[in-house]
């Protein structure tokens, strides 16, 4: 009996944690899947080539950045971040880990 609480207790525990797992992984994203209008908070970088070419740019972890537009075919794309417009190449909007904020 004290097992199958065990047991029980453990399984709760692990479903909580899968649900928070999967609440963060929803709202973590690369900023190439935002849509235009979207606004989010910088997270992280996944390339390190990449990493301080955007850093000078002002995309640092902790910025708020708004995707403002789409090229009609999907390359570049225009943000807004620390107070100027900018313009992203796909492939370096895809290095940029984001929380989407609404």
């Amino acid at each position: 009996m004290i097992i199958t609480a065990n047991i029980s207790k453990f399984a709760n525990k692990c479903k909580s944690a899968r649900l928070a797992l999967q609440q963060y992984v929803e709202m973590v994203t690369k900023l190439s899947n935002l849509k235009p209008g979207q606004e989010a908070t910088i997270k992280e970088f996944t390339s390190n080539e990449i990493f301080l070419k955007l850093m000078e740019m002002g995309c640092v972890p902790g910025e708020k950045i708004l995707l403002e537009q789409v090229a009609p075919l999907g390359d570049p794309v225009s943000v807004s971040v620390a107070g100027y417009h900018l313009s992203l190449r796909l492939n370096e909007a895809e290095q940029i880990l984001v929380e989407i904020i609404n």
